[in-house]
């Protein structure tokens, strides 16, 4: 299939003699946000890191565009949750975003109009000569995603990018990253444990269990979200249907 980014071809992983993930099988389209939740060790972290080319799996493939993954790639960014660690501090906001450009290896000349357009397009282009220390931790976190999307990525991997936020900076982040991804035409696995944070971003949403078995494999359930885009913080999360895949996926959860 040409519009198969990603394609976990029956993929168990083990650490430490632990079985983290039980086979599974999954494919993300070009496009496509896919939210992945699930409880705490249940590999949600783990399916991503495998699909950045972090972790190798025990058993099976992870391929993008039909290719075998065997080790990070330009094409994927990747998008963690500790913000704070992933800035350099003695950099300004400008010189954070052109390390992706650096390592890329993108001649200096063309560097300062790509920087500033990321920028403008995450909401920071007044803040570009400041340091990390003087952002809030939003506008650190819009810095790291700025970085991403400096490199031109095919696919953004999400690890609970807005975990560490406070409410209202965390609903303000999910609609612009839902107008990125829009604009941008990007391709999105996103790890989260909140249930409406899932069902509010994705096109569909992936259930994981702890404690894989042969009775009970890792992938509990593969939902679609057919709420209408682009989506409202009050009126979505009041629509039916919205609250219909809650249940939902609360009881595939053990909740």
């Amino acid at each position: 299939m040409t519009d198969t980014v990603l394609h976990f071809d029956r993929v168990a992983i083990e650490l430490g003699g632990r079985q983290i993930l039980s086979p599974t099988e999954l494919t993300v389209k070009r496009g496509e946000f896919v939210c992945v939740i699930g409880p705490s060790g249940c590999g949600k972290t783990t399916l991503l890191r495998a699909a950045a080319g972090f972790v190798t799996p025990s058993q099976g493939s992870v391929k993008r565009k039909g290719a075998a993954i065997t080790g990070p790639s330009r094409e994927v960014a990747f998008v963690f949750q500790d913000y704070g660690r992933a800035l350099l501090p003695w950099r300004t906001v400008q010189a954070n975003v052109s390390l992706a450009l650096e390592a890329a290896s993108v001649p200096a000349a063309e560097r300062p109009e790509r920087i500033a357009h990321v920028l403008k397009t995450v909401g920071l282009g007044a803040h570009a000569h400041k340091f990390p220390a003087q952002l809030s931790g939003g506008m650190q976190q819009r810095v790291q995603i700025a970085r991403c999307l400096a490199q031109r990525p095919d696919v953004m991997l999400m690890d609970e990018p807005f975990g560490a936020l406070d409410a209202m900076t965390r609903e303000t982040l999910q609609d612009e990253l839902a107008r990125l991804v829009r604009e941008e035409g990007l391709t999105v696995m996103f790890v989260t444990h909140d249930l409406e944070e899932a069902l509010y971003l994705g096109d569909r949403v992936i259930a994981l269990r702890s404690n894989p078995t042969p009775e009970l494999p890792s992938l509990a359930a593969l939902i679609d979200v057919p709420l209408p885009q682009p989506r409202n913080q009050l009126s979505t999360k009041e629509h039916p249907e919205f609250l219909r895949l809650r249940r939902e996926l609360y009881h595939y959860l053990g909740h």
